[in-house]
């Protein structure tokens, strides 16, 4: 089997090295050729020096592939790494996650489950260290949503994913080169530029194969842990996610052009009393990311969606 784990990354280089130090601790599967290619998406920090430094001096550890793309979008680099693969699996995981000690085995035991399966997915957890504030830990009625903090989760057993199912995020995909004859690659009009959160080239992706009766399955053993950045738990980054997540997402659901439905101008309503007439932090901060999402979601609405 041969497996091409592929991380796109835009000027986190410290991350980046931590990542692909995960990779390189994990259990290496056996009659199997792994290797990694990164792709630095239009950086200006330190990444390339890093990346040729660990070249120069990685004796023993996984072949690492280098290339550029000086577009900035991570659909752009996506497509730019996918075109180097020639054959086999493709992992892809984002340069802000580390992978489980188990992680290339329990791929290559999936693959081998399920040998009519090309898109696979595991497990992606927040990394916690106890140094973010307790309330991001909320659940119940005024549980935070979306989180923000990827978290993918469907319990402890092997599950096919549908429609009916939560979709995985990119960086949590395992997919067989030759899918991508049938389904196509990232679409550049989604995804983030930079660090910004524009997003829905997964779920975009994620989406067309389903159309296209590919099978997706869920293996929990297939482990990521997701870096928890504290600036993300700020409530300016709280509300900008919220928006533009469910921008993104609607316009990936929705290829036409839509009136806005009455019910969601009454949602903004209920939200704008929620903010004015709560007087607990918790609840404000409820409030204020649906309304955020609301709003997001009819922009989405009024924009020509993805074809």
């Amino acid at each position: 089997m041969k497996l091409t784990v592929l991380i796109c990354t835009h000027n986190r280089s410290d991350l980046l090295m931590q990542s692909i130090d995960s990779l390189n601790n994990a259990i290496l599967p056996n009659n199997c050729t792994v290797s990694i290619i990164v792709v630095a998406n239009a950086c200006s920090d330190d990444t390339t020096n890093k990346l040729v430094n660990y070249q120069s001096n990685s004796s023993g550890k996984l072949t690492l592939y280098v290339s550029e793309e000086p577009r900035a979008g991570k659909s752009y680099a996506l497509n730019h790494g996918i075109k180097m693969i020639e054959d086999g699996f493709i992992a892809f995981i984002d340069d802000d996650q580390r992978v489980n000690k188990k992680f290339l085995t329990s791929i290559q035991v999936a693959i081998n489950k399920y040998p009519k399966t090309s898109i696979f997915c595991g497990q992606l957890i927040p990394d916690w260290t106890g140094l973010e504030p307790s309330w991001i830990h909320t659940q119940g009625q005024y549980k935070i949503y979306p989180e923000p903090v990827p978290h993918f989760e469907l319990g402890p057993q092997d599950i096919e994913i549908s429609n009916k199912t939560a979709h995985p995020s990119g960086g949590n995909l395992i997919i067989g080169k030759d899918i991508f004859t049938k389904v196509g690659t990232f679409s550049t009009q989604l995804g983030p530029k930079g660090h910004n959160l524009v997003g829905g080239e997964d779920s975009d992706f994620v989406l067309r194969a389903l159309n296209r009766n590919v099978s997706i399955m869920y293996i929990p053993s297939i482990l990521q842990y997701h870096y928890v950045d504290l600036a993300r738990l700020k409530l300016s980054y709280l509300i900008l996610n919220s928006f533009q997540r469910t921008r993104s997402f609607t316009l990936v659901n929705n290829p036409t052009r839509m009136p806005i439905p009455l019910y969601m101008w009454r949602k903004l309503f209920n939200y704008t009393i929620g903010i004015l007439f709560s007087f607990d932090i918790t609840k404000i901060r409820f409030y204020l990311m649906r309304f955020a999402s609301t709003v997001g979601e009819i922009i989405g609405l009024t924009k020509k969606g993805i074809n």
